[in-house]
């Protein structure tokens, strides 16, 4: 079945750095656009970055600019996100889908990011 697994969370001081993955299977990952989202606590969830299917094209979240960098590997069926100069406000539980989204949501990955 189509499915999305996100790992790499957790524990970071402010200004460090962290990169996520996301696995998918059960669909043609190489042909469609992918992005990352995230949900703190009582808050909604926002898209924060996605990519085209070839990986040429990204977009991002005003507030992760220049922080955070998209990429894909399409022989691996893997996206992932690198996060630098991390800030508390990062943290979330970060989860991947397509763009627009059309799959089930996975656990997604808790980011805390705390001294």
């Amino acid at each position: 079945q189509v499915q999305l697994v996100e790992s790499g969370g957790g524990l970071v001081q402010p200004g460090g750095s962290l990169t996520l993955s996301c696995v998918a299977s059960g669909f043609t990952f190489r042909s469609y656009a992918m992005s990352w989202h995230r949900q703190a606590p009582g808050k909604e969830r926002e898209l924060v970055t996605s990519i085209t299917s070839d990986g040429v094209h990204t977009a991002y979240l005003e507030s992760v600019k220049g922080r955070f960098t998209i990429s894909r590997d399409n022989v691996k069926n893997t996206l992932y996100l690198q996060m630098n100069s991390v800030k508390p406000e990062d943290t979330a539980v970060y989860y991947c889908n397509a763009d627009p989204t059309w799959i089930r949501w996975g656990q997604g990955t808790q980011v805390t990011i705390s001294s």
